[in-house]
């Protein structure tokens, strides 16, 4: 198999195809929850956690009705709203945890955010790849 061929079978993976849809998602909310939280801590002066808290409810609205309709193909319901709340809280709680651990090793606050969000991303995805497709919600 030569290795255009590889690479054409690669991409016409449906895992592949939805880790890349849900990697336009996460780089959509990703950008509003990151804008919104530069906003809110940089130019209203705000604290880290209060921006970040403002920035990540904004874009989980947006990203829960994005993740249904186009990162996995399903309908939202009220009990996958509920799954998705969940696992987003913890995904909340795990950027809290790591904002604040990057702020004490050094990292300025306007900047915290990015290693935070490279630390939580694979984790969100399970999380919410489970939530939304589990056969049980």
């Amino acid at each position: 198999m030569s290795i255009k061929q590889t690479i054409e079978n690669i991409w016409h993976s449906p895992r592949i195809r939805e880790v890349v849809r849900f990697g336009i998602v996460g780089i959509i909310a990703t950008l509003i929850q990151y804008g919104i939280y530069y906003l809110c801590n940089a130019i209203a002066g705000l604290g880290a956690t209060t921006s970040l808290t403002i920035g990540y409810i904004i874009s989980f609205v947006f990203n829960f009705f994005l993740s249904n309709y186009f990162t996995f193909k399903t309908q939202p319901t009220v009990k996958k709203g509920i799954g998705f709340m969940a696992s987003h809280g913890i995904n909340y709680l795990l950027q809290i945890v790591f904002l604040n651990l990057y702020m004490w090793i050094g990292v300025p606050e306007t900047w915290a955010p990015l290693p935070m969000f490279i630390t939580v991303v694979p984790i969100n995805f399970l999380l919410v790849r489970y939530v939304l497709k589990s056969s049980k919600l």
